[in-house]
């Protein structure tokens, strides 16, 4: 019946009239009632089989539609592809979920660690001014090393001398180069009135070699004494600074091993619970670092004033002798001896243009 309805259909003549529409045939309905009846009683899909043999052989398999399962496919006719649409979503789903879950975690850790550490600060704080206070009222003990004390209060007092001999050098320095000035315009003005005035001429002359001299003499001086200012300056504001340093260093640890030394006497001085003997072995904790802390400061602090008071005297040595020797020199008109006290220190002077840098320089 389905072989006769097929080549009805593919045999049947289609008539078209004038205006291009098809005309109707007496057939169509019974060709529409055949197919509907071939579309019930037709085989079910899912119950197909599939023959399968060999090229050529007799072998047969029949396989069950029904049987064959799988992922859900989407086709994508741009592609001309089968796409699976089950386990992707779910699969994605996952994996960004871990990977928020990984990185909420991280940023909760930092987070976590700044506020302990924003904590840990402000405890400290608290305790050290809670010392301090203490101490200015008279109310709280502090450790005190009087021999060290006593060291550090000269170290400030002469830093504070220090410091004023080196602003009178300074001084010093800036007035003597202003008088090499003045000298150095007045020999010029000297030369030049006397190749213009020709009945003074020897005696201009005079005085212009003279201030010449006075110069070329003042600047070596000076040569001198910017040496001596340079090795005061860095012994002031860099040895004398830095121990200076270490010694606000080894102030601070002593203010927090006091603090946490009171920390835990007022503790064990309380009853003696469970909770208060925790609070009493994290408090001993604190004080044995504090105490380490406090100790190897106060060793670095001894160590480096004496090593400082050994370059003080070294360099003033060397500076005072140079200072005196050229100054002495230079009063007393002895160029060469002022020239011998510079070649002994090792002390160059510049050029008078050595401050300008060259055109390559500048490139």
């Amino acid at each position: 019946m389905t072989d006769s309805i097929m080549s009805k259909a593919a045999t049947m003549e289609i008539p078209i009239n004038s205006n291009g529409d098809t005309g109707t045939l007496p057939e169509d309905d019974s060709l529409e009632q055949d197919l509907q009846q071939v579309m019930v009683s037709g085989p079910n899909l899912n119950e197909t089989s599939i023959v399968s043999g060999g090229y050529g052989g007799t072998a047969e398999e029949i396989i069950s539609t029904s049987s064959i399962k799988g992922p859900a496919v989407r086709y994508n006719p741009e592609f001309n592809k089968r796409i699976p649409v089950t386990g992707l979503g779910s699969n994605m789903h996952h994996s960004n979920s871990s990977l928020s879950l990984t990185a909420d975690e991280a940023t909760r850790g930092v987070a976590v660690e700044k506020l302990e550490s924003v904590r840990k600060w402000g405890l400290n704080t608290y305790k050290c001014t809670k010392q301090m206070i203490s101490e200015r009222f008279g109310r709280g003990s502090r450790t005190v090393d009087l021999e060290l004390e006593a060291q550090i209060e000269v170290l400030r007092d002469t830093k504070r001398k220090y410091e004023t001999v080196l602003r009178l050098a300074r001084a010093l320095t800036n007035h003597f180069y202003n008088m090499v000035q003045t000298q150095h315009a007045l020999g010029d003005t000297f030369a030049d009135l006397s190749q213009k005035s020709p009945e003074l001429r020897d005696e201009f002359g005079y005085n212009a070699e003279t201030q010449k001299l006075l110069c070329k003499n003042g600047e070596t001086l000076l040569g001198a004494v910017n040496f001596f200012v340079s090795s005061i300056n860095t012994l002031v504001n860099k040895t004398m600074e830095d121990t200076l340093m270490t010694i606000k260093m080894y102030e601070n640890a002593r203010l927090e091993f006091d603090a946490y030394r009171t920390d835990l006497e007022e503790l064990s001085m309380g009853p003696r619970d469970a909770v208060t003997m925790a609070r009493i072995d994290a408090a001993q904790q604190q004080y044995q670092v504090h105490k380490e802390k406090y100790e190897r400061l106060r060793s670095d602090v001894i160590i480096k004033l004496k090593f400082l008071e050994e370059n003080k005297v070294k360099v003033m040595h060397k500076q005072l002798l140079l200072f005196h020797n050229a100054i002495s020199a230079y009063f007393a008109g002895n160029q060469q001896q002022l020239e011998q006290t510079l070649k002994q220190f090792n002390i160059k002077l510049r050029p008078p243009g050595a401050d300008k840098p060259s055109w390559l320089e500048e490139q």
